[in-house]
């Protein structure tokens, strides 16, 4: 088995999601002891955005070298994700949504004909048999009541992944972090027990 654990967090040893990403592999790991684990911190070493001098790497036919510096950067990043059983992601929430860095990595994998392709039925994810669980962090409270219309995180991640054919996603949330001592404290014991529940499922359901 292949773990990929991404972490987007630019609040270094601070970051709720990178302990949180490190209890979820450690329970991967405890589960399957000879798993093989990639790590990729992008909030530490955070990949470029595309530009128009670097986007024909990824959306067309490269020519120059930048456009080939980012393809080969492509190549990588989606090679990674392919051998990759398993995949688990840090992606607090900013502004509603994700840390751009995360959002520069699914530019340089959501690439056509690669990872997705269209075809008559519209579009197909080629990475299928994937298993996902994403770890998500937020200062308030957006899985029900009325700010859950503008929960732009947790809806645009399961149409990423989706895209690209993992559409079997454990969702992790670490809720209303900024209300206070208390409201952290029980947040964060709430989101290790479902870590620790749905990690070993995920480890013994994983494709072989």
């Amino acid at each position: 088995m292949n773990i990929l654990a991404i972490n987007s967090s630019v609040s270094g040893d601070a970051s709720v999601s990178r302990a949180l990403v490190a209890e979820a592999v450690q329970h991967l790991l405890e589960a399957n002891p000879d798993a093989a684990l990639t790590y990729r911190d992008l909030g530490d070493d955070p990949i470029a955005h595309l530009t128009s001098a670097t986007v024909s790497g990824v959306r067309a036919v490269a020519e120059t070298p930048e456009e080939f510096g980012t393809k080969a950067l492509s190549d990588e990043l989606i090679e990674e994700l392919r051998a990759a059983d398993i995949l688990v992601i840090g992606a607090p929430m900013y502004n509603f949504s994700i840390p751009t860095s995360l959002r520069a990595w699914f530019d340089h994998v959501l690439r056509p004909r690669v990872t997705f392709a269209y075809g008559a039925e519209g579009p197909e994810g080629l990475l299928p048999g994937k298993r996902a669980l994403v770890i998500e962090p937020r200062g308030g409270l957006y899985s029900e009541g009325p700010n859950a219309v503008i929960d732009f995180q947790e809806p645009y991640l399961k149409q990423l992944l989706g895209f690209i054919g993992i559409t079997d996603v454990t969702f992790v949330r670490a809720e209303r972090l900024g209300y206070g001592d208390e409201a952290r404290a029980a947040a964060l014991e709430i989101a290790r027990s479902q870590i620790a529940d749905v990690a070993p499922r995920i480890a013994g359901t994983a494709r072989p």
